[in-house]
């Protein structure tokens, strides 16, 4: 039986990035200490060998507490809403601004058209990272759907209106919402009597790294047996991802930690793949691998049929 990693698996560059900044200011033993506001990212092995090397996990709340210890505080790759920047400016704590730049892009698209007067309708999870510091971008003033049908419940097109991603979200249910809102200007154009400017815009910000990687993975997970997909449970990219290749391979499990492995999910199967979200480490795939290896190596010896 083969066991291999799917290549096109792991860090997506974004959070390379953030991880890099966060080691090089933890390598730096200058006395002071690194904090982060929020976990720095949705893989709490990846986190817990982060906070080995020193880094603490904090909120905004936490600010008053270690603004006098000349310590420095990371935002993440999800970026962070305008009041955190001026509530640690106003404490004089030093921010290390990781935010991923794909991010930073779409905070800036969303105050351009807020400025101008557009309703902001975001496609993507409210209580997110991201979306909550999207959200702090223009007031709070947006309107966050799911689908399609939570869009054409809560979206006014009588109004200017603009729909963004968040970055991390399938494209395909993105397209149905466009879709969607796209065929209600249609139907109040056609039902009024009085004609009404009509102004709608879609803008597709998902990342191309994430949704580059859908295609890739299907057809790594349809060409194994059995798939092995590793992600935080959090991780909102690794649910999308994890779905793709579910479909791709109903024999697509999910586990966070290589002990969940079952034996059982092995069975008749002479080639696993090794998958995972744009948080998930390679140093834990190659954990997996090494794991799945392990267990084929004793099954052989036992003479134990897999």
């Amino acid at each position: 039986m083969s066991v291999s990693i799917d290549p096109s698996s792991g860090f997506c560059w974004g959070v390379v990035r953030t991880v890099q900044i966060a080691e090089q200011y933890l390598a730096m033993n200058d006395g002071r200490e690194l904090y982060v506001l929020g976990n720095i990212i949705h893989n709490p092995m990846e986190i817990e060998r982060l906070s080995r090397k020193g880094l603490k996990t904090i909120s905004v709340d936490d600010f008053p507490r270690i603004a006098h210890r000349n310590a420095r505080v990371l935002i993440r790759a999800h970026g962070e809403a305008p009041a955190t920047y001026r509530q640690a400016m106003k404490l004089g704590i030093e921010l290390v601004d990781a935010t991923c730049p794909v991010v930073t892009k779409l905070q800036e698209r969303v105050r351009k058209f807020f400025d101008q007067g557009y309703q902001v309708v975001i496609f993507g999870k409210k209580e997110h990272a991201e979306v909550k510091g999207v959200r702090g971008v223009c007031n709070d003033d947006c309107i966050v759907v799911l689908n399609a049908d939570e869009a054409l419940a809560n979206v006014d097109l009588r109004r200017p209106t603009v729909l963004f991603s968040q970055t991390t979200m399938d494209r395909p249910s993105f397209l149905q919402i466009k879709e969607a809102l796209q065929q209600r200007g249609m139907e109040i154009i056609v039902d009024t009597a009085e004609r009404i400017a009509l102004e709608f815009h879609a803008k597709d910000t998902i990342c191309g790294q994430v949704s580059g990687r859908e295609d890739k993975l299907a057809a790594f997970a349809a060409a194994q047996d059995v798939v092995i997909f590793i992600a935080g449970r959090e991780s909102s990219n690794g649910k999308v991802l994890f779905g793709i290749a579910k479909e791709a391979n109903p024999r697509t499990h999910f586990i966070e930690h290589v002990s969940e492995i079952q034996p059982e999910w092995l069975k008749g199967a002479d080639s696993v793949g090794v998958s995972g979200a744009t948080s998930t480490p390679h140093w834990l795939m190659q954990q997996v691998q090494q794991a799945l290896q392990q267990k084929l190596t004793a099954a052989a010896v036992s003479g134990d049929a897999v």
